[in-house]
């Protein structure tokens, strides 16, 4: 079984309005936290038993580490797991830090494939995010990142108040002309205790309008489509032998080892977390503990999880894999309910796999959650 590290880095230069992510904004503690996941690395060890496939440093804000660092942690993993051949090293970046400098740097080391946090092409939506860099340095750094590196991926946010249909198409039409070949594209959500639900709560900001944004989705679907891209997964559009690994593992239900705070891991039948406070992950590994919880997941509570991935990537629910790995009762309780959407066209039934249909994938997660078991212990 194949399995997935990721690395969360928990400092930025400043908050986005939006990002309801673990962070801090001062870099006093960077070396030690380094230094600290590191030993988290060391500890956990023994917790995944494939080879990893897959290392991804999140955050955050990734790209504020230096390349010793960097070194540091993949050293670590390297020295303590049992590493694939050639493993996808995925570096989240921002704009501003990707200079040529650095990205030279970059390209001596482990990491191959960079995903870009560009979020928008207009100014006047990145001072609305409150993003750290403009429309100019996203341009930039994707020139520069293409000229060192082959697997880049970039970040965009639609759905933004105020963004017209014509501005977002000129966003993914400027990411197409960069030849990128792989999009994330993700709808602006309103998370608890963000800068943005305050603005919206004192309506100094529009409240988001879901009608917008399912126009904007529509036509992501179409002008990808029509570039030759796959929407392999709700939100992620990959070029053929560009689609995501780490992404794909997620999706499909991988073992996957989170290290730093507030990272999640999986394991296929727990899910634990990390503390969302630096101070006490740092104070719990100097007593050499894990700062962390676990949940023993249910057959109900896996079920559940496994309709909520699978059903946002292209290859749906497959019938048969739910009896083998659930039962009976639950591939039963799953054709009943879903056969309202079958009916209604929001989802299709080829052979045994039931996938959301394209003029429905807006409302995939609203479909899932109308298939969830509800009531079994």
């Amino acid at each position: 079984m194949m399995s997935g590290i990721y690395i969360h880095i928990p400092f930025c230069k400043q908050a986005c309005h939006y990002c309801d992510f673990h962070f801090s904004t001062s870099l006093k503690k960077k070396a030690v936290l380094v230094d600290a996941l590191c030993f988290e690395l060391e500890l956990r060890k023994e917790e995944l038993k494939g080879a990893v496939q897959t290392i991804y440093f999140g955050g955050g804000t990734p790209s504020l580490l230096t390349s010793e660092e960097f070194e540091q942690i993949l050293a670590t993993i390297y020295d303590h797991f049992k590493v694939s051949r050639a493993p996808e090293v995925t570096l989240e970046a921002n704009p501003d830090d990707l200079s040529e400098e650095y990205l030279k740097i970059l390209t001596h080391s482990k990491i191959n494939r960079l995903s870009i946090g560009v979020q928008s092409f207009y100014d006047d939506d990145l001072k609305f995010m409150n993003r750290s860099h403009r429309a100019e340095e996203a341009m930039r750094s994707l020139v520069l990142a293409k000229k060192y590196f082959d697997n880049v991926s970039i970040d965009l946010i639609y759905g933004v108040p105020g963004m017209s249909l014509s501005e977002w198409k000129r966003n993914l039409e400027r990411a197409l002309e960069f030849e990128i070949p792989h999009l994330s594209c993700y709808a602006l959500t309103v998370e608890p205790n963000t800068a943005l639900s305050r603005f919206i709560e004192k309506g100094v900001v529009k409240a988001l309008d879901d009608e917008l944004a399912r126009e904007h989705h529509q036509l992501l679907l179409q002008l990808t489509e029509e570039a030759g891209y796959e929407n392999y997964e709700f939100s992620n559009f990959g070029k053929t032998g560009y689609h995501s690994k780490n992404n794909s593992a997620y999706w499909e239900g991988k073992p996957y080892l989170g290290i730093g705070p507030s990272a999640h891991s999986y394991d296929g039948d727990q899910r634990s977390w990390n503390v969302s406070n630096n101070a006490h992950y740092l104070k719990a590994l100097q007593l050499s503990e894990l700062p962390i919880e676990r949940e023993q997941l249910s057959k109900k509570d896996k079920y559940n999880e496994y309709v909520m991935t699978r059903l946002r990537t292209k290859n749906g629910l497959k019938l048969s894999e739910v009896e083998l790995n659930f039962g009976e009762e639950f591939k039963t309780y799953l054709q009943q309910v879903a056969s309202q959407h079958l009916e209604a066209g929001r989802l299709e039934l080829a052979g045994d796999r039931i996938s959301v249909t394209k003029s429905a994938k807006f409302l995939s997660d609203g479909i899932a959650g109308d298939l969830f078991m509800i009531n079994l212990k």
